[in-house]
Formats: structure tokens, C-alpha cells, sequence
């Protein structure tokens, strides 16, 4: 297993569409480890392929809690219902570091996905997992959290983001 580097805004690679995966084969299952172990190396609990420079519908997900008792692979996750109700969710992002703001997100979501067997599954997300997952999915279509939000406060977030990313790759 690998820790992969992580995109940081304002990285064109993170606007990439992901393409579908054709098949759960060692390479995948090495992939969502390395995903796994990344997330985890930088305490977050999402992250998606496109963040890693790879565009792969994957995503992997773990809140370490009762939202998620077990971690949660994603293979071309597609909503397929989404309730009427929507909701305000406080929202951050490794490849914004240290930024934080309100999006609103559905309340909650069915999304129909492949685990990483490849096996056929859904899940029924409320509340912040309903976010979590919303907000990893937008990932796979270019689409940051940061998208959600005014253009001053997307501009002041990307600003203080660099910052941020160069102090943290100075330190490294």
C-alpha cells in the first residue's frame, strides 16, 4: 500500500470528469487500498480518485463511527433518489486544506454503487454521510465544495488554501 500526494486547489486535475470502471480487477482493489491509507494518513473521512490525480469513479469513506461501522467503497456511485428536504452541512476538503463553509446538500440520498468486489449495492445516506457522499461524488464531476459557494468566497478560500498547501510542502 501507498500514501498517494493529494491535488490541492487550484490544480486543473481536480476539475476532471471521472470516467466509469469497467471492472474490479487487482489494480482497482490496490487502488482503494491506497485511497483507504491516504485518507487516513491525512485524517479526513472522503476522498475520491480525482483527488489523487486519477480519474476513476471511486470513492472511499469511513467516520470511523456508527455512520459508517464498516469503511465504505464507492465504484461509480450514482444517486438515484434524493429527498425533498435539503439541509445546511458544514463542509471541508482535503484538497482545500484548512477551509471551511456551509453548502447546502439533500438531507439524504440513495446512491446505487459497486463495493470493491464488485458487487452491486445501495446505500441509504442521511444527514452528514448523506453529505460526505454528495460531496465525494461531485468530486468525480470536476465539482469542488468550494463550487457551491459565492465567487469572493470561492476566491478568498483558493487564496488561503495555497498558502496553506505551501506552508504545509515547505514543512514536509
Amino acid at each position: 500500500m501507498a500514501i498517494l500526494p493529494i491535488l490541492s486547489v487550484p490544480d486543473p486535475r481536480l476539475k476532471a470528469t471521472a470516467l466509469p470502471v469497467s471492472v474490479v480487477d487487482d489494480a482497482i482493489k490496490r487502488l482503494v487500498q491506497d485511497m483507504f491509507e491516504t485518507m487516513y494518513d491525512d485524517d479526513g473521512v472522503g476522498l475520491a480518485a480525482t483527488q489523487v490525480g486519477i480519474t476513476k469513479r471511486i470513492i472511499v469513506i469511513d467516520f470511523k463511527d456508527q455512520m459508517t461501522p464498516r469503511p465504505l467503497c464507492l465504484i461509480n456511485p450514482e444517486i438515484i433518489w434524493a429527498s425533498d428536504e435539503t439541509r445546511m452541512f458544514q463542509e471541508g476538503c482535503l484538497s482545500v486544506p484548512d477551509q471551511w463553509d456551509e453548502v447546502e446538500r439533500y438531507a439524504e440520498v440513495k446512491v446505487r454503487y459497486w463495493d470493491e468486489h464488485g458487487k452491486d449495492q445501495e446505500l441509504h445516506a442521511r444527514e452528514i454521510l448523506s453529505a460526505c457522499v454528495q460531496h465525494e461524488i461531485d468530486h468525480l464531476n470536476g465539482i469542488l465544495f468550494i463550487d457551491h459557494l459565492s465567487k469572493l468566497k470561492r476566491q478568498l478560500m483558493v487564496q488561503r488554501a495555497i498558502k496553506v498547501h505551501k506552508k504545509i510542502t515547505k514543512g514536509k
